[in-house]
């Protein structure tokens, strides 16, 4: 998993509250064997004109789809970013995409943990703060990009300011590293194989 230290890039906002994970990526979006390609349903049903169930365009509209924000990398969200399901395709399909931070008044608290395994940050500010970044960047989001830093835990708005954003310790060590679940649990291999040794002699029946 690609590392998370610092990212430069476009805002996108969404600023809504209470954007589910079903609107992030709707369940008839989730047909395929792989995290790959999940991008394309990503907010499918804001970005997309229907004709049943068949995409016949983009919604001009859409924050997503318009050139000010070609390329975005970064979203600004409301209050309870992420809630509903469990669905850890919603964050799939924004890292498929190309979404490295999600910065919001607050997540729903599994999206924020699906979040950090995956390689995306998900950072809460004040609104105040949210809204100083979308002030600082909505006249010309391809220029006025910002910097996350979380080697320093420090937004870099276009002008210079600095916000400070606390994070969980364990969440950052595993971004800073690129770890998912799997890749921690490998770093103790050598103390899982000396366990199993042991084990074997105490227990030999479990082993046949």
């Amino acid at each position: 998993m690609k590392a998370f230290i610092r990212h430069d890039g476009v805002v996108a906002p969404i600023l809504l509250d209470n954007v589910d994970t079903d609107q992030i990526i709707p369940s008839r979006e989730m047909k395929r064997v792989s995290k790959e390609g999940l991008g394309g349903g990503l907010f499918a049903g804001w970005r997309y004109h229907f004709d049943g169930d068949a995409k016949v365009g983009l919604k001009d509209d859409f924050v997503l789809n318009q050139p000010a924000y070609r390329g975005a990398s970064i979203l600004l969200g409301g209050r309870n970013f992420g809630c509903g399901s469990s669905r850890e395709h919603a964050v799939w399909a924004l890292k498929d995409f190309g979404i490295r931070a999600v910065l919001a008044q607050s997540f729903g608290r599994i999206f924020r943990a699906n979040c950090a395994r995956n390689g995306i940050l998900a950072v809460r500010l004040s609104g105040e703060h949210i809204d100083a970044i979308r002030a600082a960047t909505e006249s010309d989001p391809q220029d006025a990009t910002i910097v996350v830093d979380l080697e320093r835990t420090l937004i870099v708005l276009p002008h210079g300011q600095e916000i400070a954003f606390d994070i969980d310790a364990f969440d950052r060590g595993m971004l800073l590293q690129g770890l998912d679940y799997i890749d921690y649990t490998l770093q103790y291999a050598g103390d899982i194989d000396r366990f199993e040794e042991r084990d074997r002699l105490n227990r030999p029946w479990a082993y046949l």
